[in-house]
């Protein structure tokens, strides 16, 4: 299925497009909106059971989205979750449930900064949420494997999605990711997107600042 019609149909049933079926928080909780500590980026290593990649999270443009994932990470609430959702032609997502499709109990939802300027192009890493909620995004998010500018769009609901960083090193475990085998996916509407392994997340952490370094002389000057 295309991913035009794909999107369209899940806006259109009003169901949602890039959050399980099973509501993330309770809607009455109040919306969180972390306070950033510094500027510039932030660089974040993701080590899973498919190998690992390094992320810049994009702190200027996308402080909440930012520092939201960011305390997820330093409490270690996405060590043993998995990516759940898999469409080899459109993203990949995780952050929420457990191998046993669990849905761990995420903090408060968060502002979507959809509008800070930065494209769900492929490589870049944004906030899933439920759809006809555009302020619910909390623990899941998704890695875009190709250009989604549909996602960019204001949808009926209000907001489009926030992309909040990048894949900066390790694209090809995240083609391995998109790439395995899936079958019917039951927290998705039986959609073809649950993997047939399980894709472990077994860490995710800051760079320390010697790791750091060496990757920003491994990829040189930015462009």
């Amino acid at each position: 299925m295309k991913l035009t019609a794909l999107f369209g149909m899940a806006v259109l049933s009003g169901l949602m497009t890039l959050a399980p079926l099973a509501r993330a928080q309770d809607p009455a909780a109040p919306r969180q909106e972390p306070k950033p500590q510094e500027s510039g980026s932030v660089y974040v290593l993701m080590k899973t059971t498919a190998g690992e990649f390094t992320l810049e999270l994009n702190r200027d443009k996308a402080p909440v989205s930012t520092d939201n994932f960011l305390k997820y990470a330093d409490k270690g609430f996405y060590n043993g979750t998995v990516f759940h959702r898999v469409m080899p032609t459109f993203m990949i997502q995780g952050g929420g449930y457990t191998p046993d499709m669990e849905l761990k109990k995420p903090d408060a939802p968060i502002k979507n900064e959809w509008k800070n300027g930065l494209k769900n192009e492929a490589g870049t890493i944004s906030m899933a949420r439920l759809g006809g909620q555009p302020d619910s995004a909390t623990s899941q998010f998704f890695i875009n494997v190709k250009n989604n500018p549909d996602l960019d769009k204001q949808q009926p609901d209000g907001a489009a999605y926030a992309v909040f960083g990048k894949v900066v090193d390790g694209m090809d475990t995240v083609n391995k990711i998109k790439s395995g085998e899936t079958k019917e996916n039951p927290k998705m509407r039986n959609e073809k997107s649950l993997p047939l392994s399980p894709v472990v997340i077994e860490e995710v952490r800051r760079l320390k600042p010697d790791e750091e370094k060496a990757l920003r002389d491994r990829l040189g000057p930015k462009s």
